[in-house]
């Protein structure tokens, strides 16, 4: 059956329309907008997931400390986004730009009643003004949350707080708006379905220039080698990866933008080949580099199938996604040791899954996709300045940051840990009875 996508003004507005049409229009309607809304709740448990998987793979030491950002992260992205990131990502240009403010979308954001006719109908009949807002504030969120887990154990709660404002208020926004707004990417045919370059590698850019002006954590990197800080819990970074691995049907499946069922399905099919197969790539690669089963391989092995997958969930066959997905794996594994090499510390790994393969799959559209529209050479060109946009943003708010109030904790509290002296309190507390 062909899926129905009428507005209701269409419908209501042709001749001798009869009610039963009416009442089909309102009820695709009432389904586009009930899958997204369920799309933006799976969006909004990944939130789970990253604490679990940042946790998980920090030291005890940090626990408090890691969950006091994970929580406060999607917090300040909802806020800020509402704020001012919904209306720069959105500006309405009349002719495709760089830069836009949408001000009376503001306007009707801040001061329409409930029952305004923006609640009904937006996106060409898919789905309410409103669940619109909440899905694209989930991915906004997403992208600061990168930026945690990569600098977690030694950079400052008010560093990352004053960067996040500034990261996912303005600079997520514009260079979202350049292909998701309608803006001059999107009009030379660069393509981005889900955000492998627009909220993967964009946070990926950044805990990249964090990584670099924080500095290691103290005794990482000892005499030219590589040691391993254990994490808290290697069962919550388990959790967390299948908790990110079950949200990304939202994230993905969101993508849509309607409760198109042939395209729901395929996106997701091709979304969990990926995965599987990116868990699979992973594995091999960590075993053929360390000659043990690594499970922490395996874990971020599937969440870089993910986000390789993301670019082009719709218009990638499944035979596609399996190869997509198996390089996406074998990638983060040789990136996470080239970054050490290079004696980035990044404690989860968040560079390699969601910059590495971010930029990786953003590329397979141009290989692999079955649009014949799609370009490799608009896709670099694409990943290039947003790579360099969101690079050089990053880089001069922590540099801005770290010269005036300092981005690092002092190292007595990073050697006794952030938990203790930050919040008072420890993730991990045994008390006995006397």
């Amino acid at each position: 059956m062909k899926w129905i996508h009428l507005t209701l003004a269409q419908v209501s507005d042709s001749p001798g329309i009869s009610d039963l049409s009416v009442e089909i229009a309102q009820n695709v309607l009432t389904t586009n907008n009930v899958w997204m809304m369920l799309c933006t709740a799976l969006v909004f448990i990944m939130h789970l997931g990253f604490a679990g998987v940042e946790t998980g793979f920090g030291q005890a030491k940090n626990t408090v400390n890691i969950l006091f950002k994970n929580t406060i992260t999607p917090i300040i992205g909802i806020v800020t986004y509402a704020a001012l990131g919904f209306f720069l990502m959105y500006p309405g240009f009349e002719t495709p730009g760089w830069f836009g403010f949408d001000a009376s979308g503001w306007s009707m954001f801040w001061f329409s009643p409930a029952d305004a006719d923006i609640t009904s109908g937006y996106a060409d009949g898919g789905y309410t003004y409103w669940t619109d807002f909440l899905f694209q504030a989930m991915f906004a969120a997403t992208a600061a949350t990168i930026v945690s887990g990569a600098i977690a154990e030694r950079v400052k709660i008010s560093a990352y707080l004053i960067f996040t404002l500034i990261f996912v208020g303005i600079v997520y926004p514009l260079i979202g708006s350049w292909k998701w707004g309608g803006g001059a990417l999107d009009d030379m045919g660069f393509y981005d379905f889900a955000g492998s370059t627009l909220v993967h590698s964009v946070g990926g850019w950044g805990a990249l220039a964090g990584v670099i002006l924080v500095g290691p954590r103290i005794g990482k990197y000892v005499n030219g080698k590589t040691v391993e800080k254990p994490g808290a819990s290697v069962p919550l970074a388990a959790i967390g990866v299948f908790m990110l691995w079950f949200g990304w049907f939202g994230f993905n499946g969101g993508s849509v933008l309607s409760a198109d069922p042939g395209l729901v399905s395929i996106v997701l099919v091709v979304t969990c080949l990926g995965a599987a197969t990116g868990g699979l790539g992973g594995f091999l690669a960590a075993y053929f580099a360390f000659k043990r089963l690594d499970l922490g391989m395996l874990l971020n092995g599937i969440l870089a199938g993910l986000v390789g997958i993301t670019a082009g969930a719709d218009v990638f066959a499944p035979s596609s996604a399996i190869l997509i997905g198996f390089i996406s794996g074998i990638l983060v594994v040789f990136s996470a040791i080239f970054l050490d090499k290079l004696k980035l510390d990044d404690v989860v790994g968040a560079v390699s899954v969601h910059l590495t393969c971010g930029i990786w799959g953003t590329l397979a559209v141009g290989i692999f996709s079955t649009n014949p529209d799609h370009s490799f050479i608009t896709q670099l060109i694409g990943v290039a300045i947003c790579g360099a946009t969101a690079f050089i943003a990053a880089f001069a708010i922590f540099y801005i940051l770290k010269v005036s109030v300092g981005i690092r904790v002092s190292e007595q509290h990073e050697r006794s840990g952030l938990d203790s002296h930050e919040h008072g309190i420890r993730g991990y507390t045994i008390v006995y009875d006397e």
